[in-house]
C-alpha cells in the first residue's frame, strides 16, 4: 500500500497536517502517523479523505492511475453488510473456503467470518490484499459504486 498521494493532495491542497487532521476529525499525530505510514489509515477516514479531496480508494492507495471518483458515491456511508456481502462474493467467485481466504490474508478463520456477516468492518490493509488477490476495485468492494452497492450487481 502506498499512502504518498495523502501527503501530495494535502500539500497541493495548501493545507497543513493540523488542518486536515481536523477536517477528518483525527488528531494531528494520527494524521501524521498515516503519512508516515506508520499506521494505516481506517477506511471510513479513508472515505472522507477521498470525499474532501475528490478522488477514489483505489486512486488514494495506488491501486490505480486513474482518479475515478465520479463514478463512486461517498457521501454514503460505509455499510460493513455490503462490505461483507461482496468479501463473501468474491471468495465464492474464486472457490475458497472461508479458511482458505483467511489464509491468503494471513488472518483467522473467525476473522473472515466476522467480516462477511457484517459484524466487523474489514482492515484497509485487507481490502488492498483482496483488491490485488482478486483484481478488483476497494471502492466497489466498499460498496460505493454508484449503480448500486454489490459488485456482483
Amino acid at each position: 500500500m502506498n499512502f504518498s498521494k495523502l501527503s501530495l493532495l494535502r500539500i497541493k491542497k495548501g493545507l497543513s497536517q493540523r488542518e486536515l487532521a481536523k477536517i477528518i476529525g483525527v488528531a494531528k499525530s494520527t494524521y501524521a502517523r498515516w503519512e508516515t505510514q506508520e499506521d494505516i489509515i481506517p477506511l471510513w477516514h479513508i472515505v472522507k479523505y477521498c470525499n474532501y479531496f475528490k478522488v477514489s480508494i483505489d486512486y488514494l492507495l495506488g491501486v490505480s492511475d486513474y482518479n475515478t471518483y465520479s463514478n463512486y458515491d461517498y457521501t454514503r456511508t460505509i455499510d460493513k453488510k455490503i462490505i461483507g456481502n461482496n468479501i463473501k462474493y468474491l471468495r465464492k467467485q474464486h472457490n475458497l473456503t472461508q479458511r482458505d481466504l483467511a489464509l491468503l490474508l494471513n488472518t483467522s478463520q473467525s476473522t473472515i467470518c466476522a467480516y462477511e456477516s457484517g459484524k466487523t468492518l474489514i482492515l484497509t490493509a485487507f481490502a488492498y490484499a483482496l483488491s490485488k488477490t482478486f483484481n478488483e476495485s476497494i471502492d466497489d468492494i466498499c460498496g460505493l459504486n454508484k449503480k448500486g452497492v454489490n459488485i456482483q450487481s
